[in-house]
């Protein structure tokens, strides 16, 4: 990461590290096998035949409680949604905006979603229905609150036994109420904070996230949401609390979107072509040879992706469910590690129950939140190696040294190509062939045309004649060696000499004629 800051040490006015997206799951560990149900139910006299009563009834107490919460709260009962699809924290910011509510409950929702529970299903052993696990879709109960710690949050409550919960909070509104709290001015869209006032403050505030109790901080929600917990289950029992899914995002403030917009396109060529199979492996810390590839026994899926996002185009590589991510919004430019299967991370901790003064040893890591300290140091090191590698992007080589070859005639397979001349008529081509959206799949005759059908001198020629022209311009970038065929495919990619040499290009392009004189001299 410092590389990259000090790469760009001029733009740049600070750097924020900290906790996105972060989703707790909790459940009752002894009420997870249909064993144990078993004798839960013997224990409260519950018979098999009467367990689908007995947990309609709890249902019907646990909205009760939920709805006149709502009420008492935010005025309105609980609100039905026709369907699972429609994003619910989007009618909850639009209520909250409508109502002005600036803290507190935002409102409650109910909806069928996907969920486990148990049923009474005949057992032909044994002669009687017997309690069994199964997936079902159940009615679920969606807490909205802009919590005057915790910032904009969510609680969805499982109605069905055995009561699943999940909360979803956000390390940085999290942050934006810990500035407001202590009057530090600053600029937020959404989740990207565009500037602060005391950078170093904001920081520690990120940094304070991972000293919090998180089973404390879960559990105390119970009484707002699940009031009816001791009386349907007992005082006994009690919720696991895991980290489901962790977002962890290294921020670098621009000065300007200019600034950083002017940066994008190269940024991305560069991250697409340096993110081979083996550099992403080692982005996510899977395990490689001491060459440096990948095991044969390795059964890692890695998958990149370029999308659409806001404004601009967000890059991601995957592996399996773990993925890091750069796109850039305003004048912030974001890499984001996503967790979902921490267990492919391996971490030196001890393990469960053992005594504190024996060494540690080096075992997966876990969802649990004892293990948060562990996954944060884990997705910045992730985000680090990814950023090292963008830092990279800089070449010290002359652009005279650098284009003296492609502006000579080439000679490929006995055969001449003429001279390329970059800023002349092979410049409207050249920065087609740079386009982001062609780094992962590459492009196609066809593609060019369409770009160029309508512009320049492909508006005076026919399709068929653009299509011979495209044809030629082809052969003549794989002499140079600026693209390359994909095999056994009519596609081609820009290859990394390709990629420099369009970066170089958009660059010139972009610099103001005092800036060009001025690293002349």
């Amino acid at each position: 990461m410092k590389n990259l800051i000090e790469r760009f040490s001029g733009l740049v006015k600070s750097s924020l590290s900290g906790f996105d997206r972060i989703v707790f799951k909790g459940f009752i560990l002894p009420l997870m096998s249909a064993g144990e149900v078993l004798r839960f139910c013997r224990n409260r006299g519950i018979l098999n035949k009467d367990y689908k009563s007995w947990m309609m009834t709890q249902t019907k107490d646990i909205i009760g409680h939920a709805d006149q919460y709502a009420k008492d709260n935010c005025g309105d009962g609980i609100i039905a949604l026709p369907t699972w699809r429609i994003r619910k924290e989007t009618v909850a910011h639009e209520r909250q905006q409508q109502k002005q509510m600036t803290s507190g409950l935002i409102g409650v929702w109910s909806c069928l979603e996907a969920g486990s529970s148990y049923r009474a299903r005949y057992c032909a052993a044994t002669g009687y229905p017997q309690l069994q696990n199964y997936q079902t879709r159940c009615n679920h109960l969606c807490f909205y609150f802009d919590d005057p710690e915790l910032g904009f949050m969510n609680i969805r409550l499982q109605t069905w036994f055995p009561y699943h919960l999940q909360v979803c909070l956000n390390g940085l509104e999290w942050l934006r109420r810990s500035l407001e709290q202590e009057g530090i001015a600053f600029q937020v869209k959404g989740n990207k904070f565009l500037h602060i006032g005391d950078y170093e403050k904001a920081q520690q505030f990120l940094d304070r996230q991972l000293d919090v109790r998180f089973a404390e901080r879960m559990n105390s929600f119970l009484p707002a949401v699940f009031p009816a917990m001791p009386d349907i289950l007992g005082p006994y029992f009690s919720y696991y609390w895991t980290l489901w899914q962790s977002e962890w995002a290294t921020d670098l403030i621009f000065t300007s979107p200019d600034k950083l917009a002017g940066l994008m396109d190269s940024l991305l060529h560069h991250a697409h072509i340096t993110g081979t199979s083996t550099a992403v492996l080692r982005y996510l810390d899977r395990p490689l040879t001491q060459a440096g590839n990948p095991y044969q026994r390795s059964t890692d899926e890695v998958v990149t992706r370029m999308t659409g996002f806001n404004d601009g185009i967000r890059l991601r590589h995957w592996v399996d469910q773990n993925s890091v991510k750069l796109y850039n919004e305003q004048n912030v430019l974001r890499v984001e590690t996503t967790i979902n299967d921490p267990g492919k991370f391996r971490v030196f901790r001890h393990k469960q129950g053992q005594p504190e003064q024996e060494p540690k040893q080096r075992l997966p890591l876990r969802k649990g939140v004892a293990d948060i300290p562990l996954r944060a140091a884990v997705s910045q090191q992730v985000n680090n190696r990814f950023m090292e590698d963008l830092a990279t992007l800089q070449d010290a080589t002359p652009v005279r040294d650098f284009i003296s070859d492609m502006t000579k005639p080439a000679v490929k397979a006995g055969r001449r190509f003429r001279a390329l001349d970059p800023t002349g008529k092979d410049l409207e081509i050249l920065q087609a062939i740079s386009r982001p959206s062609f780094r992962i799949s590459g492009f196609t005759n066809k593609m060019l045309r369409e770009l160029l059908s309508g512009t320049g001198s492909g508006a005076r020629q026919t399709d068929k004649q653009l299509s011979a022209r495209i044809s030629r311009f082809l052969r003549l970038l794989r002499a140079h060696g600026i693209i390359r065929k994909i095999p056994r495919q009519n596609r081609y990619q820009v290859t990394t000499k390709g990629v420099k040499l369009t970066n170089m290009l958009n660059a010139f392009l972009a610099a103001s004629t005092e800036n060009l004189l001025k690293m002349a001299a």
